[in-house]
């Protein structure tokens, strides 16, 4: 098994790109208006446009698309799940039927909204991968607080949260690398992790989340007695070595982001109208 080739999450990607070299909150800031598009698309025409736009942005990130598409194999159950439920139960409120299994049937409509939804998750997962691959989590912990820094008047730890949020994406690598390290150990043991049942693979997998909180759990502590011992006090008063700044290839990148966005959502009807 070999869980961080295949879980690329949270891995940062360091490369002299144009993408890289933009500020990070730029970069949060197109994230967001994709991922709301992303929700806000009725039909597939925008999800094809989206696909376009995010290989043009593969392409300037010099980000290998085999590399890319590798990271969707963890969520690859996931998804068959969520297109097989909503294949024979969105059926069930009629239309056009393809073919009958049982007391199920699939019909054309939950056919198409089934892989609507699976293409939906699909951007979610490489739009939010762009971001990780592209910004090392020092970036991005001063992007998430500089983001939340007006709402500090509110009383929303705005450092505090950019640094969980960043502990959290920075050590799932870690954990996967952990995860691998003991199922290879208990794999030398005699344990066996692809053989008889559900059941039987769940209470095979025992062995393994054991020692696995109990690291996570150590490594959690090793990390505040390092902060404290370099007298870590969070985001007050706090300098940096190098300050965030907007450049003029930042507002080029937004305005590209907000027409993108503004692209998807409009559906391919009102297209049709504008270009007529």
């Amino acid at each position: 098994m070999e869980l961080t080739r295949y879980v690329t999450i949270g891995q940062y990607l360091p490369r002299e790109s144009p993408i890289h070299r933009l500020d990070p909150r730029t970069k949060i800031a197109a994230v967001t208006m994709w991922t709301v598009a992303i929700f806000v698309v009725r039909d597939f025409s925008g999800y094809a446009l989206l696909a376009l736009v995010l290989g043009g942005v593969v392409v300037a990130a010099q980000i290998s698309p085999g590399y890319l598409l590798r990271g969707l194999r963890p969520i690859v159950f996931l998804l068959l799940f969520t297109v097989v439920l909503n294949i024979f139960f969105s059926g069930l409120q009629g239309g056009t039927v393809l073919f009958r299994l049982g007391p199920l049937l699939a019909t054309r409509e939950a056919v198409l909204r089934a892989l609507f939804i699976g293409c939906r998750l699909v951007g979610l997962v490489v739009v939010t991968s762009l971001l990780t691959f592209t910004t090392s989590p020092m970036e991005l912990t001063d992007g998430i607080e500089r983001s939340l820094r007006p709402f500090r008047r509110l009383g929303v730890p705005a450092h505090e949260l950019a640094m969980m949020m960043t502990i959290a994406l920075r050590f799932i690598p870690t954990l996967l690398e952990e995860t691998e390290k003991i199922i290879k150990a208990q794999m030398a043991r005699g344990a066996q992790f692809d053989q008889g049942n559900v059941l039987r693979r769940a209470r095979a997998l025992v062995p393994v989340l054991v020692p696995l909180f109990v690291s996570a759990f150590r490594r959690a502590d090793e990390l505040a007695l390092a902060m404290l011992a370099r007298c870590y006090r969070g985001g007050e008063h706090r300098t940096r070595m190098r300050e965030l700044s907007f450049a003029p290839r930042d507002g080029i990148a937004l305005a590209v982001a907000t027409v993108a966005s503004v692209v998807f959502a409009l559906p391919y009807e009102v297209w049709g109208r504008l270009l007529h």
